[in-house]
């Protein structure tokens, strides 16, 4: 990335790219539920209501992950275990200081699959007259008595904690200026490397515990789930975390080598859980816009110079959206710029992003430290030329699309 931050450009008018919640997880043996079980899915659903407080009637939807013997569950177990659920998050809330506003749950569905089962939970809960703030605190302090009165819990049992979109664990520098450097470890812990074949091709961005957004061109010459797999953390060897791609959705009306429509959705299995290193950003209203020469914040693994390779640390670049009428004047991109798109970068070039960051995120933090995805990284000519920044898939202008493919 040189003076170029890691994005991705490549010519043919350029696509970047080198290649052509859960609630709980808890073990369970039996249709009984031992002790440690209770224990956990008694802290796991206080967990939840610190994310549902605070609405007029709110409905949360979570999936329980339940590990079973070898052997499938029959009909019996599920119902009882369905029961059992249903009985014990009653039980929680008609204990805690939080009943008043428990109105009811309901285990909706419950799917058997071949070594276990999953449990979709709807919990209903009446906005308290307190405000945010106090019930997270009673919450808290429900939460933390619990956790003395449990015994050790087995090393392979993690605790599901409740995190924000687009919140970094470590702060931004603001008066430094970010031309490429490597990013610090937890900088941006919604980026993502796609990998086909175990090597990198694409950035891609988290939006939710089992959703990476991406561009389309990306996937253009092999769009076969079982060839990619996921990447997370600074670094691509050793990574910080992989998973399997399950599903790649493409934008209908994607359609190469035009460069309109790119964008692209990927499902991946198993879901992640949240943390300093691994987060969701958050996505803007489709009615969110953004002046030009707002800053804005773009990374990747992609090369440093256009003939380059990728990077196995990730960097990061300070840049500034530009207008579409700068961008649209003939001697930078003309005509080319169609809806759905625009430029940022600098038209004196430098700061840019190329090869290997096709897919990525441009990022912005609003005055409450909270990031969003603008626009993911597209195409461009060669990377850094002057008059030619970077071209990116605006967020906003497909934001429905996500959420019908989705539901985010």
């Amino acid at each position: 990335m040189s003076s170029v931050p890691s994005k991705k450009k490549e010519d043919l008018r350029n696509s970047r790219t080198d290649a052509d919640e859960k609630v709980a997880e808890y073990g369970s043996h039996s249709r009984d539920l031992k002790p440690w079980v209770i224990a956990l899915l008694t802290m796991l659903a206080l967990m939840m209501v610190a994310a549902t407080i605070g609405l007029l009637a709110h409905v949360l939807v979570s999936d329980i992950h339940v590990i079973s013997s070898s052997e499938r569950k029959s009909s019996n177990q599920l119902k009882d275990l369905q029961e059992a659920n249903e009985d014990l998050v009653d039980e929680i809330f008609i204990e805690s200081a939080l009943n008043k506003h428990h109105v009811k749950n309901q285990v909706v569905r419950l799917t058997p699959e071949e070594d276990d089962a999953e449990a979709d939970i709807v919990m209903t809960l009446q906005s308290p007259s307190t405000g945010q703030r106090t019930v997270g605190e009673k919450n808290n302090s429900i939460l933390n008595q619990k956790k003395r009165n449990t015994r050790a819990l087995p090393a392979d049992v993690s605790l599901v904690q409740v995190n924000d979109c687009g919140k970094r664990a470590i702060p931004l520098i603001a008066n430094r200026i970010v031309s490429g450097n490597p990013a610090a470890k937890g900088a941006w812990p919604w980026q993502v490397s796609l990998q086909r074949s175990n090597i990198h091709q694409c950035g891609g961005t988290l939006i939710g515990n089992m959703w990476v957004v991406t561009a389309a061109h990306c996937f253009r010459t092999n769009s076969n789930p079982r060839q990619w797999t996921l990447s997370f953390g600074t670094t691509i060897n050793p990574p910080l975390m992989k998973r399997d791609v399950r599903r790649i959705i493409m934008h209908e009306r994607y359609r190469p080598p035009a460069r309109d429509h790119d964008i692209a959705l990927v499902q991946f299995s198993p879901r992640v859980t949240f943390s300093d290193e691994v987060r969701r950003i958050c996505l803007p209203e489709p009615s969110a816009s953004f002046p030009p020469n707002s800053t804005v914040y773009i990374t990747g693994f992609g090369a440093l110079y256009y003939t380059g390779e990728s990077q196995n640390e990730l960097r990061e670049a300070r840049v500034q959206i530009i207008s579409n009428d700068v961008c649209k004047q003939q001697q930078v991109y003309g005509n080319e710029i169609k809806r759905g798109m625009f430029c940022a970068g600098y038209l004196e070039g430098i700061y840019d992003a190329c090869r290997g960051d096709s897919g990525g995120p441009l990022v912005v933090r609003d005055n409450k430290d909270t990031w969003y995805l603008l626009g993911i990284v597209s195409w461009g000519d060669n990377c850094g030329q002057k008059n030619k920044p970077g071209v990116y898939t605006q967020v906003t202008y497909y934001r429905r699309w996500i959420a019908s493919k989705t539901g985010l």
